[in-house]
C-alpha cells in the first residue's frame, strides 16, 4: 500500500512540477494582458475562431483542425478581415507553441475591439500533450508537430518533434 501511495505521490509531484515550470515560463514571457483559455476548456467551446500564431512552416507541419494560419513576423490585421467576425464579441483563440506570441497576436485584436479573445495556455504542445489531434498542410491527422526548434522542444511531451531552421525573429514560442 505504502508502494501505491508513493507512486501516486511521485506522479503527483511530477506533473505539478511541469505545470509550474510552464507557469512560470508564460509568467516571465507573457504580460498576462489576455486571459488564457486551457486545452480542456477549448475542447468544450463551440463556435470558436482559432488562429494559429506560427509561422507556415510551423502551420504546415501541424495545426488544430480548422485554425488559421495569420502568422506572426508578417501578422496583419487588416488581411484577417474576411475571416474574422463581424460581431467582435464572437470567441477567437489565438494559439502559438507554448502561448508566447500568441499573447502579441491576441493583443492586437483586443486593441482592434475583439473582446472576446483567449490565449491557449501551452498553446498546440499542451493541445498534442493531452492526447488531441493535430493535422497536417493535407489535413490528415499526424503525429508531427513543430518544436520550433531543439530548445523549445522539451516542451513537447506527446507526438513526433519536428524542427528545422528557428522560424521567427522573435525568439519565443
Amino acid at each position: 500500500m505504502k508502494y501505491i501511495f508513493y507512486i501516486i505521490t511521485l506522479f503527483t509531484f511530477a506533473f505539478a512540477n511541469g505545470q509550474t515550470a510552464l507557469d512560470s515560463l508564460l509568467q516571465k514571457e507573457n504580460k498576462a494582458s489576455i486571459p488564457y483559455i486551457t486545452v480542456s476548456e477549448l475542447t468544450q467551446k463551440e463556435n470558436v475562431l482559432l488562429l494559429d500564431s506560427r509561422e507556415k512552416i510551423e502551420y504546415e507541419t501541424s495545426h488544430i483542425e480548422n485554425a488559421v494560419c495569420v502568422g506572426y513576423d508578417k501578422f496583419k490585421l487588416k488581411k484577417l478581415k474576411k475571416i474574422l467576425p463581424k460581431d467582435k464579441n464572437e470567441p477567437i483563440v489565438v494559439y502559438c507553441s507554448l502561448g508566447i506570441r500568441s499573447e502579441d497576436v491576441a493583443e492586437k485584436l483586443k486593441k482592434a475591439g475583439y473582446t472576446n479573445v483567449y490565449n491557449l495556455y501551452g498553446g498546440i504542445f499542451e493541445w498534442k500533450n493531452n492526447d488531441n489531434p493535430v493535422v497536417d498542410n493535407k489535413g490528415n491527422v499526424t503525429e508531427n508537430v513543430h518544436t520550433f526548434n531543439e530548445d523549445w522542444s522539451i516542451w513537447l511531451k506527446k507526438g513526433v518533434k519536428i524542427y528545422q531552421k528557428e522560424t521567427s525573429k522573435k525568439d519565443k514560442q
